[in-house]
């Protein structure tokens, strides 16, 4: 077993200061910087005067409220700049398919809408025709109903609108299921934060697919966890949902977001 390396503790103390400020999003005053940091405000002044010579906090002259500073800013960017989604995800999706011996998926939103980039075999594999490349339904498969229900209006209307007439798309009534029927589904899927597709559009299948948000909130990929049904459980509060549900979380946390 590989021995714990030794830190600095006073530097992880510190560095809850700065966890609380970027957790919190807003000003705070020392009192309730420190208590929400658990430790007394003499102590939390110190170093909060250090943060801020390093520009890591700041302090405002008026209502002495403290935040997060420009070199603060700095590092966020410097990291959010070097962060890929898809290379993230795919380290994820290995880590995923392990876990939960199934095969799993990595969509982006391509030019022709949902567009598979990666795919992680599992130790049981299913017999599709699925590959990187391959356009997804977007009304009829886990992984499209995801960007339906996380996409603004306009980019799906758009899609729907234009689609039809390019060589990739899915026959024209496939592509229509009215759209303003589609949306007692789309806010199922929000309210749940998953799509779930029981054996079809490809019967002995079954799906769940997760959206994956960036620092701004937006939708950055989908994760979709796939098997055959007698060995794939769909429910949106089993095992296979609760561990999508945390990889996307944890996904979505490296690449900045904050959930509301």
């Amino acid at each position: 077993m590989e021995k714990p390396q030794r830190g600095i503790q006073s530097i992880e103390v510190g560095g809850r200061l700065l966890t609380t400020l970027a957790e919190v999003g807003e000003p705070m005053t020392l009192k309730d910087l420190a208590q929400q940091s658990d430790m007394p405000a003499a102590k939390a002044h110190p170093y909060l005067v250090s943060f801020g010579k390093l520009g890591l906090v700041e302090q405002d002259a008026a209502s002495s409220r403290y935040e997060l500073g420009p070199l603060a800013l700095q590092l966020g960017l410097a990291c959010l700049r070097r962060l890929n989604p898809v290379r993230l995800g795919t380290h994820a999706a290995t880590a995923l398919a392990e876990e939960l011996h199934q095969t799993v998926a990595l969509a982006v939103w391509g030019n022709a809408g949902p567009t598979i980039v990666h795919i992680e075999e599992s130790s049981h594999p299913i017999h599709i025709n699925m590959r990187t490349g391959t356009v997804m339904s977007l009304f009829k498969t886990a992984t499209g109903r995801v960007f339906a229900a996380y996409l603004p209006d306009k980019v799906i209307e758009h899609y729907i609108d234009t689609a039809s007439h390019h060589s990739f798309a899915y026959p024209k009534s496939d592509l229509r299921p009215s759209w303003k029927a589609m949306q007692k589904t789309l806010k199922e899927i929000r309210a749940h934060g998953m799509a779930q597709v029981v054996s079809e559009p490809l019967p002995g299948i079954n799906a769940l697919s997760a959206p994956v948000f960036d620092h701004e909130g937006h939708l950055a990929l989908v994760i979709t966890v796939l098997g055959p049904t007698a060995l794939f459980d769909p429910a949106l509060d089993g095992d296979n949902a609760g561990a999508l549900r945390a990889c996307c979380a944890e996904l979505s946390h490296r690449l900045g977001y904050a959930p509301e």
